[in-house]
């Protein structure tokens, strides 16, 4: 029987909204959390897509077999710079992964950080 790799190789997010970076020390952000449990290394491709123009496709990154990789959104992914505002993103990937999103909001004084695991294609 043959072992079943763990992970999609499509993921969505169709919630982005990188929040201001704000004033204090945390730094308002949003991540692209790429897990990757397999044996064999991941090139991830990450698709931008925006509210007022065309989608960007980054160039591919890798993620090694059997680690972690965070892509922090406001910093960009390969180059693409993601403006503050509303966005969506597909990530594609060449193994299978598990993907998320984690926002750290400091617009208000009780700061929320949250993830969202995204939906699998």
């Amino acid at each position: 029987m043959a072992k079943k790799s763990a992970g999609r190789r499509v993921w969505f997010f169709p919630d982005g909204d990188i929040p201001p970076p704000g004033r204090g020390r945390l730094k308002g952000h949003e991540s692209l959390i790429v897990l990757n449990p397999n044996d064999r290394d991941a090139a991830v491709t990450v698709t931008v897509y925006f509210t007022d123009g065309e989608p960007v496709r980054a160039p591919a990154q890798a993620v090694k077999a059997r680690r972690v990789r965070c892509f922090r959104t406001d910093e960009g992914i390969g180059g693409c710079r993601i403006p503050c505002g509303q966005y969506a993103l597909k990530v594609e990937s060449t193994v299978p992964v598990i993907c998320q999103i984690g926002r750290m909001d400091v617009r208000q004084p009780n700061l929320a950080y949250y993830t969202v695991m995204g939906f699998p294609g």
